[in-house]
């Protein structure tokens, strides 16, 4: 995987916003349960990101993005939690890996640098949530990630239709 490159983007700007849109749009496009609905616009996709912004700025949320030579290829963010109970945890979000990269480590270079930036951050535990039965749920299972339980009918899969999620999490050493 030495044509990827993963990077903590420290500050959003509309080049990443453009990227990032296009990297959401072809996962739902592809049936990722992330939040979105087809269709999801480009428009809709950069609003997204943009809201994420001051968040990112601020250092309240952490993004990272993966990099080959047709620019980002995934990305992951780094969620600390918001209660004053729980300083030690943060939580895995929207893991997204573009289609045109998949395959190639992309998804376990990101989380292996999304650990690393949770320990730097002095996160002792990381808790996610992924569709039931999706390939990002095997990655998290051979990254060694404990499968917590799942629940039925959660969300709903981009077309519409219900999907179960499961819950994962992995403590830091």
């Amino acid at each position: 995987m030495t044509d990827v490159r993963v990077r903590r983007v420290p500050a959003l700007r509309e080049p990443d916003i453009e990227q990032l849109a296009h990297v959401l749009v072809d996962c739902v496009e592809g049936g990722a349960s992330v939040s979105f609905m087809l269709p999801l616009s480009l428009d809709r996709a950069a609003s997204f990101w943009r809201g994420l912004a001051q968040d990112i700025d601020a250092g309240r949320r952490i993004l990272l993005v993966a990099e080959d030579a047709e620019g980002i290829a995934g990305t992951v963010q780094l969620v600390p939690a918001q209660t004053e109970n729980q300083p030690h945890r943060a939580d895995v979000a929207k893991m997204l890996v573009h289609r045109r990269a998949r395959k190639r480590g992309v998804g376990a270079a990101l989380m292996r640098v999304a650990e690393q930036e949770a320990r730097a951050a002095g996160k002792t535990l990381l808790v996610l949530d992924t569709a039931t039965g999706s390939d990002a749920e095997r990655l998290y299972a051979r990254l060694g990630w404990e499968r917590a339980g799942s629940v039925p009918d959660y969300a709903l899969w981009p077309d519409g239709g219900l999907c179960s999620t499961t819950f994962y999490y992995r403590r830091l050493g």
